[in-house]
């Protein structure tokens, strides 16, 4: 399958007709349905006192399967649902699409229409996949793309005909402008004059670019099952369990890109003990290693990863850490190498004074990409925030970065 991958750089989307072929769509239905039916029962089994019996599944807008979540449900009868992943084609799109020989699957979910109509008063409208406390201002996204190209491509497949998802062309390498803000501020769950709908039919595919400004329009129960996930140079997780189910094949392609993404870990680790020790070399080379030829720009946005991982150590290493409330603990433990955050086995690395060091480092950088008074924007996905949602200040550069350490 042919893909344009110059019109995908300038649009930041695709549309990809019959990227399932038709003889494969019974199979994959099948064996999606197994799978949806066990992650309901494990929602009710974990609902809440509150909740309607099936539990949180009947009250989410969009119910989600997370194959990574029950890897222990799949096996003979559902292996096709992880197989999708490594054939076909996809993998060898995004591997085109982001410009390198190996694209590993990063995320397989599949997205699955509501028990009851939530129509256009979802939980999101119009938004950016991403949040500036978490990861960086979107400029930081902005000037990397353009300079390197994207290093995370996502995709949505449809079993069924799907036209919930919009999306505003070449949206992913600029900010809102006026009018849209204006739009959304009026409104954030109705088109966009610059939106575009992708009609997808059953089997169609739409690859995107993060952070693209998009829309999931009508949850209603209208059947929708499909399938979302992507690619990026990391495997997210590493919890296997349903590789024996998998054909040899399949098996080597994960092995292969699990000792990648450990060998990432060690250039994270690497990297940020360089800036631990004050060696700057040794920092240097690591950030070659994680992103090789990434130019000024992606250097300064993996340094803003970075300075977001050394937080989240610190306070993993920290005696105070389960006094943090839940949510803030479930995001330092969070894996997500596609903005190198490893979660407890990084942290596990580190002692707790070694953590406080790498946070005192780091910290100017955190410190920088705030601002004294609470931002907002119509489409930030998250509470306001004084982190800055859209630059990054002039003097947030790896050159400065690195001359702090000397000061």
């Amino acid at each position: 399958m042919k893909v344009n991958r110059d019109q995908f750089l300038e649009d930041g989307y695709i549309i990809l007709r019959n990227a399932i072929p038709l003889d494969q769509l019974d199979e994959l239905r099948t064996a999606y349905e197994i799978m949806v039916e066990r992650q309901k029962i494990i929602w009710a089994r974990h609902r809440k006192p509150d909740d309607p019996p099936g539990g949180a599944w009947e009250t989410n807008s969009q119910p989600r399967l997370l194959l990574d979540s029950i890897g222990d449900q799949i096996d003979a009868q559902t292996a096709a649902t992880v197989e999708f992943w490594l054939h076909g084609g996809i993998q060898n799109i995004s591997s085109e699409l982001l410009g390198v020989e190996d694209a590993a699957v990063t995320e397989m979910m599949l997205m699955c229409s509501p028990v009851r109509d939530h129509g256009t008063a979802n939980h999101r409208g119009w938004h950016r996949d991403f949040f500036p406390p978490n990861c960086a201002p979107l400029q930081g996204y902005v000037d990397d793309i353009i300079e390197n190209g994207p290093r995370y491509v996502q995709w949505n497949l449809p079993l069924y005909d799907d036209d919930v998802l919009w999306v505003v062309p070449g949206s992913h390498n600029r900010f809102n402008t006026a009018e849209e803000n204006e739009q959304l501020i009026k409104d954030p769950c109705v088109p966009l004059h610059s939106g575009v709908q992708t009609h997808l039919k059953a089997g169609d595919a739409v690859a995107y670019i993060l952070p693209i400004l998009h829309w999931g329009s009508m949850y209603n129960t209208k059947m929708r099952r499909t399938i979302h996930g992507g690619f990026s140079t990391f495997s997210a997780s590493l919890d296997r369990r349903y590789l024996k189910h998998l054909c040899p094949a399949s098996q080597k392609t994960f092995e292969r890109w699990d000792r990648r993404s450990m060998q990432m870990m060690e250039h994270t680790v690497s990297a940020l003990r360089g800036a631990m020790n004050k060696n700057s070399a040794r920092y240097d080379a690591a950030l070659e290693n994680l992103h090789p030829g990434r130019g000024k720009y992606g250097k300064r946005q993996s340094t803003i990863f970075l300075s977001k991982a050394a937080k989240r150590i610190h306070k993993l290493k920290s005696p105070d850490f389960e006094r943090l409330p839940e949510p803030e603990r479930n995001d330092c433990e969070i894996v997500h190498p596609m903005t190198l955050q490893w979660g407890v086995p990084i942290a596990d690395r580190f002692s707790v004074e070694e953590a406080r060091i790498l946070w005192e480092r780091f910290k100017p950088v955190d410190d920088g990409l705030q601002a004294d008074e609470n931002q907002s924007a119509p489409d930030l996905q998250g509470d306001n925030t004084p982190y800055y949602l859209n630059k990054v200040p002039a003097d947030i550069t790896v050159e400065n970065f690195i001359a702090g350490w000397q000061a």
